[in-house]
């Protein structure tokens, strides 16, 4: 071993981070391998657990998603198994426990050497998401960069805060959820799926576009302010 790397395995800090990558290459590689069942079979294991139910789909979608399985599964198969609103609501409890969770793990085990290790405009990126607000946060979720997993992953390994990560991420992802239960939901029961139980995905993206527009328009007038000008359309 050459003695670079001899002295950074030396340091515990970069052990753990050894530790993360390790831990993110095992999960990326079982998802690949382990086969997702059909969601048309989901709701006759539902029916075994019985009122346990909701209580393993948001602990087992918290688990999935923090193994990098992709959202959308999460929430179609959580559409299946109780229909399109409470399967929403059960996604998007599964989304926050993950989301603490995945953020949980890339703080105990990611930051310290980032922040050891992190210059220039590095450090600067690392301040910037120190600063974030909610909305900077559902800024960042709602660009497709990567799976809702590795970025809890990627946030905990950062300067971010706890709360508005959690707040922001759970706002992001309730568009999509009621969507995606709604479609999950009509591939078990087709015939329950009617216009009141779809109506939550299209306020949920008319509230993404609000929201969208709002940070475009706040970003803009910060910057105006930064440079000196003033914002017109203010």
């Amino acid at each position: 071993m050459i003695p670079a790397a001899r002295r950074l395995l030396a340091q515990r800090s970069a052990v753990r981070f050894a530790a993360l990558l390790l831990l993110l290459g095992c999960l990326a590689l079982l998802l690949v391998l382990v086969p997702r069942p059909a969601l048309a079979e989901l709701p006759a294991q539902a029916d075994r657990l019985g009122r346990a139910a909701p209580v393993a789909a948001v602990v087992g979608g918290a688990l999935l998603l923090v193994a990098l399985v992709p959202r959308t599964f999460v929430t179609l198969a959580s559409g299946a198994l109780f229909g399109a609103l409470e399967g929403a609501v059960y996604a998007l409890g599964a989304a926050l426990l993950a989301a603490a969770l995945g953020f949980a793990v890339g703080r105990a085990l990611g930051r310290e050497f980032v922040a050891e290790r992190v210059r220039g405009r590095l450090a600067r990126l690392d301040r910037w998401f120190a600063r974030q607000s909610v909305l900077g946060v559902m800024t960042v979720r709602l660009l497709p960069i990567s799976g809702f997993g590795l970025v809890s992953y990627g946030y905990g390994t950062t300067g971010a805060r706890l709360l508005p990560f959690l707040v922001g991420s759970v706002l992001a992802s309730t568009p999509t959820a009621f969507g995606y239960a709604a479609l999950g939901a009509a591939v078990s029961t087709p015939d329950e799926v009617n216009w009141l139980t779809v109506a939550p995905a299209g306020l949920g993206l008319v509230a993404t576009v609000v929201l969208g527009h709002t940070w475009w328009r706040a970003e803009r007038r910060r910057r105006r302010a930064t440079s000196g000008t003033v914002d017109p359309s203010g």
